[in-house]
C-alpha cells in the first residue's frame, strides 16, 4: 500500500501535463483582408444562409431558447479592444456575435464585411452594466455610456468558426 500512492501521483502528475488543446493563448489579428480567413473552427461557405432570414426565428425564441445556424451577413461594428466580438446587421436590427470560449478574435478592422459564421443563436437579456461594457469596447462616448439605462431583449450568435470573405 505504502507504494500505491506514490506511484499514482506520478501517474496523475504525467497526465495532468499533456498538451490541452483547449489551452491555446489567445491571439489578437490584424490581417490582410485580400484572401478568405478562417477563425476558430475551419468552416466552409456551402449550406450558410441569409442572416435576415433567421429574423423570424429569433422573434419566437423565448430566453435560454437556442437555435444552430451557419449564416452569411454584414459587420455592422467590431470591438475595437480586440476583436472579441462583433454585430451584424440583420433587416432593421443587429445581432451579437461573441466567440465560444473567447477561443479567438477576428480582425478589429473588418466593418462592412460579409462574414459567413457558424454556431448556434439565442437570446438574452442584456444587463445595463454589460451593454455599457460593450458600448465601451466599442468606442462609445461618456455621454453614449450613459443614456443606457435599461436592460434589453437582445439576438446573440455563439459562434465556433468564422469564415471573413
Amino acid at each position: 500500500m505504502k507504494h500505491r500512492l506514490p506511484a499514482l501521483l506520478v501517474i496523475l502528475v504525467f497526465f495532468s501535463c499533456k498538451n490541452d488543446e483547449s489551452r491555446k493563448k489567445i491571439k489578437v489579428f490584424d490581417t490582410d483582408l485580400s484572401q478568405q480567413k478562417s477563425f476558430g473552427n475551419e468552416i466552409f461557405p456551402n449550406n450558410a444562409i441569409a442572416i435576415d432570414s433567421l429574423s423570424s426565428h429569433y422573434k419566437r425564441l423565448k430566453i435560454g431558447d437556442s437555435i444552430p445556424s451557419k449564416i452569411i451577413g454584414k459587420v455592422n461594428e467590431v470591438c475595437k479592444a480586440k476583436g472579441c466580438w462583433m454585430k451584424l446587421a440583420m433587416n432593421d436590427d443587429e445581432v451579437m456575435v461573441k466567440f465560444k470560449n473567447y477561443g479567438f478574435f477576428v480582425p478589429r478592422n473588418i466593418k462592412g464585411k460579409e462574414v459567413i459564421v457558424n454556431g448556434k443563436g439565442y437570446v438574452k437579456e442584456i444587463s445595463v452594466k454589460e451593454q455599457r461594457h460593450y458600448a465601451k469596447d466599442a468606442g462609445k462616448s461618456e455621454v453614449e455610456l450613459a443614456a443606457i439605462k435599461t436592460p434589453k431583449r437582445t439576438y446573440l450568435f455563439e459562434a465556433d468558426g468564422v469564415l471573413l470573405k
